[in-house]
């Protein structure tokens, strides 16, 4: 692979391992075991194996391989460990740095999933965690402690669409010599490279974007090759949170189309975010690349585009948001992302259901918010359909 490679050369090409049948689309070796020329082989590979020997898919595969390293070359990480899921990815980051008597300070914004996490099981197990206002880098400094290891944050939360300076928690965390750790899915490595901005540790679920078509779960730890290959890798090798050669095949193809995508949801939805700004229908119209967005000017310096997802405040509250859902005939009730269709969810009742009414008050999820993903459909279809879905609220 050439390192002068645009990233959309390195989306099709990097990585790529050919058999000797020099197959021109990438092999899914859909094996779990390897075989040994000899005992002597196999003794010499669990010692120490080479960058294309392999043991067992729980610990590495060639077609995983093949998409840990394209994915990698795309964020500019030196190495990736890719996972069953996006939330197998968080939490073999996250477990893999911090043991009893450590403390993780948090961005209180965070996906349902990951806060179960951050706020149940890593303090289950004797680490203390300290939620923030992301957006507040007083509250970052103010919450460090002697015995903080991690700092970890969603670059773009999920579903109110906050956008933290990536760039200033980094100097507050390596000041204190801890790892940062960004969750990036919401902006993929096509329109924001956090490692560059100062993140330690990248995580996805690539389920969302990088899959890109609702096919498969998997997930990506992305970072420095001594944490990756180290205490990473030994982590998840031996909890058992590895993907699946086919899911890996299917991400690779993936990432051949992310950056064409990506781009092009990008577009829809700033077009719809133009669009929608003051509708009497809506209280409110969350988009960071709209200037009505409070970290507007953060999300432009930290990112290509503002991203892929709306967040609409429907008036009515429940009723209205269920009624506006139930009224849409393009975009599908779903309450994943980053698909090639247009995908919208209710928070409240479903990502964010486990929380107590105040705990989705303090983090801006009302009854009427709906997170709204933007898919390859033709912009002024999406934008009738949510046209038509307000209008019809009238009618009620």
């Amino acid at each position: 692979m050439s390192n002068t490679w645009k990233p959309r050369t390195q989306a099709v090409h990097a990585g790529t391992r050919r058999s000797q049948y020099a197959e021109t689309s990438e092999a899914i070796y859909l094996t779990q075991g390897f075989v040994y020329p000899n005992a002597e082989a196999a003794e010499a590979r669990f010692v120490k194996s080479g960058a294309d020997e392999f043991i067992y898919a729980r610990y590495g595969n060639p077609t995983v391989a093949m998409f840990e390293d394209r994915i990698a070359a795309l964020e500019g990480a030196e190495a990736a460990f890719a996972t069953a899921s996006g939330m197998a990815a968080v939490n073999g980051a996250l477990f893999s740095l911090l043991k009893a008597g450590d403390h993780m300070v948090s961005a209180r914004a965070l996906f349902g999933s990951c806060l179960y996490i951050a706020e149940t099981l890593l303090p289950a197990f004797g680490v203390e965690v300290t939620f923030v206002d992301g957006t507040d880098l007083e509250a970052w400094q103010g919450a460090i402690r002697p015995n903080t290891k991690v700092l970890f944050l969603e670059a773009m939360s999920n579903p109110t669409l906050e956008i933290i300076d990536i760039a200033g928690v980094s100097k507050i965390s390596r000041a204190a010599g801890a790892t940062l750790v960004v969750d990036n899915v919401f902006a993929t490595p096509v329109l924001q490279r956090s490692l560059e901005l100062g993140a330690d540790v990248v995580v996805y679920s690539a389920t969302k974007h990088i899959d890109g078509q609702g096919r498969c779960l998997g997930g990506v730890v992305l970072g420095a090759r001594d944490f990756v290959r180290g205490a990473l890798e030994t982590y998840l090798k031996h909890t058992g949170g590895a993907l699946s050669p086919f899911n890996a095949w299917v991400m690779l193809k993936g990432l051949e189309t992310l950056d064409l995508r990506v781009r092009a949801q990008a577009a829809s939805a700033t077009y719809l975010a133009e669009k929608l700004a003051g509708h009497p229908g809506l209280a409110r119209m969350l988009f960071p690349g709209h200037a009505s967005h409070p970290q507007h000017d953060l999300a432009m310096r930290q990112m290509v585009a503002g991203g892929t997802v709306l967040a609409l405040d429907v008036q009515g509250g429940k009723a209205g948001a269920f009624a506006f859902l139930n009224a849409l005939n393009v975009a599908l009730i779903s309450n994943n992302l980053g698909d090639s269709k247009s995908l919208v969810t209710h928070p409240a009742t479903t990502t964010h259901q486990r929380l107590s009414p105040e705990a989705r008050a303090s983090l801006g999820i009302t009854d009427g918010l709906v997170r709204f993903s933007v898919g390859l459909e033709d912009a002024d279809d999406l934008l009738s359909d949510i046209l038509s879905a307000l209008e019809s609220l009238k009618l009620r």
